[in-house]
C-alpha cells in the first residue's frame, strides 16, 4: 500500500476516534439533567448591555459586566493576540467548511474573522490549536509551534519548514525529505492540516498540564479527551476589584468543521458572553458540558 493511502486511512481513523462528536450525542449530553447543579452558589451579576456592533475584535466588541475591569496582559502574551483577533461584522453567521452555514440558536455571539480551508478538519481541538500556533507564527517563534499527534510523535514546525514531510506505517511516523524550505502561508496551512488530521481532543488533552479554575488565565483550554470529546479557549477575563469575582469568555469550533464562534453564556443569559468563574462543579456551554477538573494550559 502507498504511503499517501496510508495517510488517508490513518487520517479517517484518527477523525473517528479523536473528533468533537456528532449532532446527536451533543444534544443528549446537553439534556442529561443529572450534571445541572443546584445554582444557589453562583454569585448573580448584574445585566448589562456587552455588545458594540462595530468593534472589531473581543477587545472592542465586548464590553466586561458593570463593575468589571479586563484582567491585565502583557502586551506581546498570548491573552493579549486572543482578544485582538479579528471578528466578522456583528451578526455574522458561522460557514462550514463547504459554505453551508450554522442557524445561530442562542449558540455564539460573534464569529472570528479567520480561514479554516475546505476540508472537514477545522473542528474542536484544531481550533484551539491553530490560534496558539498563529500566535507563535505571527512572532516568528517557529521552535514553538509543535503539538503531539495520536500516536505521540511530536509534530514539530520546524521540521516541517525546512522541507520534512511526515511517513506514516501503522503508527511509526517519522520526518523525510519531501518539500523546499518554507514559511510561507500556504506551506504553514498545510502544516496545520496535517496537524488537525492526526491530533485531536484525546492527543491534546493528554499534552496539556491541569490547571485549577483560581488560577485561570487567557489561553486555558476546557477540553474532555475522548469519542466523544470537546474543547473550548478562554479568549477573554475580567474581574471585580471589589468582591474578587471573575468572569471569562469562550470560544469553539464544532464538528462538522466551522468557523471558530464566541459563546453565549446559555444558562446566565444576562451574562451574554461571559461565564462567572464561581459556576458549581459543572459548566455549561451552548453545546457541551464541562467540569472544573476540564482546565488545562499549554
Amino acid at each position: 500500500m502507498s504511503s499517501i493511502n496510508t495517510i488517508t486511512i490513518i487520517a479517517v481513523i484518527s477523525f473517528l476516534t479523536s473528533a468533537c462528536q456528532t449532532e446527536d450525542s451533543a444534544n443528549t449530553i446537553h439534556k442529561d439533567t443529572s450534571i445541572v447543579t443546584d445554582s444557589s452558589s453562583v454569585k448573580k451579576i448584574e445585566p448589562f448591555s456587552f455588545i458594540t456592533p462595530k468593534g472589531i475584535n473581543i477587545l472592542t466588541r465586548f464590553k466586561p459586566p458593570k463593575g468589571f475591569e479586563r484582567t491585565k496582559v502583557n502586551n506581546d502574551s498570548f491573552g493579549s493576540y486572543l482578544r485582538q483577533v479579528p471578528l466578522k461584522p456583528h451578526g455574522a453567521i458561522v460557514n462550514y467548511y463547504n459554505g453551508d452555514k450554522k442557524t445561530n440558536n442562542g449558540v455564539y455571539a460573534a464569529v472570528m474573522d479567520l480561514s479554516i480551508g475546505n476540508k472537514n478538519l477545522h473542528q474542536c481541538a484544531d481550533a484551539v490549536m491553530r490560534l496558539k500556533a498563529d500566535y507563535h507564527y505571527s512572532k516568528q517563534e517557529y521552535d514553538e509551534i509543535h503539538f503531539n499527534l495520536t500516536n505521540g510523535f511530536n509534530m514539530e514546525y520546524t521540521e516541517w519548514k525546512e522541507g520534512k514531510r511526515l511517513n506514516v506505517a501503522g503508527n511509526n511516523t517519522n520526518w523525510y525529505d519531501g518539500s523546499s524550505p518554507s514559511t510561507d502561508k500556504e506551506s504553514y496551512w498545510k502544516y496545520l492540516e496535517m496537524v488537525f488530521s492526526y491530533a485531536g481532543t484525546l492527543s491534546l488533552s493528554k499534552e496539556l498540564q491541569s490547571v485549577e479554575i483560581d488560577e485561570m488565565k487567557i489561553g486555558d483550554v476546557f477540553i474532555q479527551g475522548g469519542s466523544p470529546g470537546h474543547a473550548v479557549i478562554v479568549v477573554d477575563m475580567a474581574e471585580n476589584k471589589t468582591t474578587g469575582q471573575k468572569v471569562f469568555m469562550l470560544a469553539q469550533s464544532y464538528m462538522p468543521a466551522q468557523e471558530t464562534q464566541i459563546l453565549v453564556n446559555p444558562r446566565y443569559t444576562e451574562l451574554g458572553v461571559w461565564f462567572s468563574g464561581d459556576f458549581d462543579n459543572t459548566l455549561i456551554t451552548p453545546e457541551w458540558n464541562f467540569r472544573k477538573g476540564d482546565l488545562k494550559r499549554f
